[in-house]
């Protein structure tokens, strides 16, 4: 998009762009995320190869996990399922993800997984939106892996702050990994790895930022381009005054086991 592209019409455009999904292609050249070092959807593939059951939870479009069977260095597992709630998403990721045979099944966020005791030898789950703790251990079979990127403490609040203002505690350290840690171990899972990473984001232009708010909802809950027109004419005149609006993605790496005893 030109910088000579007035407010109005960067804010419209990045009202129109369809959200469905986990592709961020749109963004090229407009906002920019540094991607955690340790490749999730990569490290996820390497994954698939030893498993025989495989569930992704909340999988969104169906992107990553395609990404991650792809990458499979064997055959892909036999059974691989996975969950979604949100309506759009369940129908794009069972379109995208059908010539796999992944079977997607529409579950709302916070209900049980609909699935056996012991099901699974691999749980995988890119930004769920929040880690069942206890349901991910009853489906995991003895011996099994929860291998996850979680969203981090304080993602993004640079942006957050900039519609919402300053932040209680509480929603300031949400998704703390030592506090997701803990309740993994209640469940009576072991922790193998745990790695977390801070990484910048730019916002190139304020269309990128509305579309961005759109497609992550839960940033700022009740966002629309009417409800925040004076932060974003005033984030689109700080653009425009001084560069790119930079921002602070946080993100943790759970590899997770279930005990065999």
């Amino acid at each position: 998009m030109s910088s000579t592209s007035s407010f109005e019409d960067l804010v419209a455009e990045g009202a129109a762009v369809p959200t469905e999904g986990w592709d961020f292609s749109w963004f090229e050249g407009r906002a920019t995320e540094a991607r955690p070092s340790w490749g999730y959807a990569r490290s996820a593939g390497d994954r698939l190869t030893w498993a025989n059951t495989v569930l992704d939870v909340q999988t969104g479009g169906g992107e990553v996990l395609d990404f991650a069977l792809s990458r499979a260095a064997v055959q892909p597992p036999m059974l691989v399922a996975a969950t979604e709630g949100w309506p759009p998403n369940v129908a794009r990721a069972t379109a995208l993800l059908r010539s796999r045979g992944v079977v997607v099944v529409a579950v709302a966020e916070d209900a049980p997984l609909p699935f056996a005791d012991a099901a699974f030898d691999l749980v995988l789950s890119r930004h769920p939106v929040r880690a069942d703790w206890p349901e991910i251990a009853r489906v995991l079979r003895p011996g099994g892996t929860y291998f996850a990127q979680h969203v981090g403490p304080r993602s993004a609040f640079e942006l957050v702050e900039h519609f919402l203002g300053p932040q209680p505690e509480d929603a300031s350290s949400a998704r703390d990994p030592e506090r997701e840690r803990a309740g993994a171990e209640a469940a009576g899972l072991e922790i193998v790895g745990l790695r977390a990473e801070r990484l910048p984001m730019e916002f190139h232009d304020v269309g990128a930022v509305v579309h961005f708010l759109r497609k992550v909802i839960w940033m700022v809950p009740d966002f629309t381009v009417e409800a925040y027109e004076p932060q974003l004419r005033s984030l689109h005149e700080q653009i425009e005054a001084t560069g790119p609006f930079v921002a602070h993605s946080t993100r943790h790496l759970f590899d997770v086991r279930k005990p065999l005893a």
